[in-house]
């Protein structure tokens, strides 16, 4: 019986079933690439490969909604292609993983998407969905984002709000792109940095001689992430879009974020494995390396409470998803910016690693229970990118992406030993309880007690539907409510219309063309006060005396005297 072939029986046989709401005792029957039955007592027919579960979790195959792939990131090639990223992520017990694709600005979204599926399809081990960056903006870029959803099963884009000049979008460039999300029921996912503000201070603090990677720390404090994430949501709000915040790193970017919830406002939010688990602390230590390989954006917070703060907020679902980030560098590259942090690729790896240190940092500290474990690193995202039940719930008819998982094993994460990609391990050393005994893959057994039996381009590109109902049932429910409950909008439309009132009958002002303009000043030149030159009357701070005799106001009419009956400060006799 192949290990590959999807049409094998599996029978998981013993253990607890843990879905995001529900823990049950129950068998778990496998076949034709699907979950059949789950229940006590099944009748299934013969032939069946049985895996005794007693005593460990069947849950659904982790989902890692944001990994970096096969793509050249600040002039390096990540070490990861689909290959090798996808191997790692089903031995971590991922099944699933959404990757990104990034154009260069200026260039073809459709071109640079068919060129990741071409590579994709041809070496990945598990299912995979693809984000596409809104990296610049124009009328190509929105019907390229049509194509995307209604063709090619595409449900997402990322956009940027850090890095100017290369991925970042103005503002007013972000809400149309909202707004383009909102009209083909597709996820805006938004990088809140304060891209303008990064830029200065990444500029203050190399002229400060701050060169080495805890520049990065300094030139991009958590007030940034706090306002941009404010300004992502208002700019969402105002284009009725659903909004999706990624890279959350900060507390106080959260509590934005939770009060925005508070206000009813459409907003979830996705954390990475290194925020959830470091502090900015690492930027400082004496390895270069060392500090170096902790690189990533926004960077590590400071606040050594900061991780665990983050972890609860998982666990309380302010937070709503935690992924890896995948982006894995070596030492020699990001040896790049060894003069200079602006140069070093930001990104580290963390697909194989994911799933057993949420488990350690989250369950076993008593963050979350193993029903938000299986929320925040696989039901959530099926929800959010309308992959739900298919993917993220262990139900019959449901895809057989299913991990046996031991809550009391342990190992000890290491860069010696890992599948990933780069030669550095955020986590090294560490001792996680939780480790995947078996991992199915679309009914394949594809790990099991450490051993890899997938074939290379085995899995499949997975195409996402639009409008997700977890991000847009709300949002279309409030096109339907009361006319009470807005002001000015038609009834019949339920859309934003103006007061039905007579026209204005009186008089217009002619318009005068006496007002000077000023022309632009250059940009970061600081403008000299404005002219306040009143007709009739010289301004003495502005002298135009001239010694030949001929004066500037020449051309003005003297008025005749006149004499003043009660001038301020009492009368007078004389002329004023």
């Amino acid at each position: 019986m192949a290990a590959g072939s999807s049409s094998m029986r599996i029978l998981i046989k013993g253990g607890r079933v843990v879905n995001d709401d529900v823990t049950q005792e129950a068998d778990v029957y496998i076949e034709n690439g699907l979950i059949q039955q789950v229940g006590r007592d099944l009748m299934i027919p013969g032939g069946a490969k049985v895996i005794d579960a007693s005593g460990k979790l069947v849950i659904p195959g982790g989902i890692d909604s944001s990994v970096h792939l096969q793509q050249t990131f600040m002039n390096a090639n990540t070490q990861d292609d689909f290959y090798t990223g996808t191997k790692a992520a089903l031995l971590g017990g991922s099944t699933m993983v959404i990757a990104h694709v990034l154009p260069e600005r200026g260039a073809s979204l459709l071109e640079e998407f068919e060129k990741i599926r071409a590579h994709a399809d041809a070496e990945a081990c598990c299912d995979y969905a693809l984000h596409v960056g809104v990296t610049w903006w124009g009328p190509k870029v929105r019907r390229e984002m049509q194509v995307l959803v209604g063709e090619k099963g595409v449900n997402s884009f990322q956009m940027f709000m850090a890095y100017k000049d290369v991925l970042m979008l103005k503002d007013s460039e972000l809400y149309q792109a909202m707004h383009s999300c909102k009209d083909i029921g597709a996820v805006a996912r938004v990088h809140a940095e304060n891209g303008e503000l990064v830029h200065e201070g990444t500029k203050e603090a190399l002229d400060l001689g701050i060169s080495g990677p805890e520049g990065m720390e300094i030139s991009r404090p958590e007030e940034l992430e706090a306002e941009a994430t404010h300004r992502a949501i208002t700019i969402a709000n105002r284009a009725h879009c659903p909004v999706y915040l990624v890279n959350v790193s900060s507390v106080s970017a959260a509590d934005v974020i939770a009060a925005a919830r508070m206000q009813d406002k459409v907003v979830h939010a996705e954390t990475t494995l290194a925020h959830s688990a470091l502090s900015g602390m690492h930027y400082y230590h004496q390895d270069w390396a060392h500090a170096a390989a902790h690189v990533i954006a926004p960077p590590l917070r400071l606040d050594p409470n900061t991780p665990d703060c983050l972890m609860g907020l998982l666990g309380n679902d302010i937070i709503n998803v935690v992924a890896s980030d995948h982006r894995a560098f070596n030492t020699k590259q990001k040896a790049m910016g060894k003069e200079d942090f602006t140069k070093i690729p930001h990104g580290a790896a963390g697909v194989e690693d994911r799933m057993s240190v949420i488990w350690e940092r989250g369950v076993v500290a008593g963050k979350m229970d193993e029903n938000r474990f299986v929320a925040v690193t696989s039901s959530n995202a099926a929800k959010i990118y309308n992959l739900y039940p298919r993917k993220g719930r262990i139900v019959p008819g449901a895809d057989a992406d299913v991990v046996v998982w031991d809550p009391d094993a342990s190992r000890t994460i290491s860069a010696s030993s890992q599948a990933q990609g780069g030669d550095f391990n955020l986590y090294e050393g560490q001792r996680c309880h939780g480790v995947p005994l078996v991992t199915i893959s679309r009914g394949r057994l594809v790990c099991e007690n450490g051993v890899f039996t997938c074939a290379q381009g085995s899995g499949r590109f997975y195409p996402m539907r639009s409008f997700p109902d977890f991000l847009y049932k709300k949002m279309v429910q409030r096109e339907k409510v009361p006319l009470s409950v807005y002001r000015c909008r038609d009834p019949q439309t339920q859309r934003l219309r103006g007061v039905d009132r007579a026209p204005y009958s009186g008089d217009v002002a002619a318009v005068t063309n006496s007002i000077r303009k000023e022309s632009a000043t250059p940009e970061g030149d600081v403008p000299m006060r404005a002219s306040t030159r009143h007709s009739g009357v010289r301004d003495l701070h502005e002298s135009s005396f001239s010694l030949s005799g001929a004066q500037v106001d020449d051309h003005i009419p003297k008025r005749s005297s006149a004499r003043i009956l009660a001038p301020p400060g009492g009368r007078s006799s004389g002329i004023w």
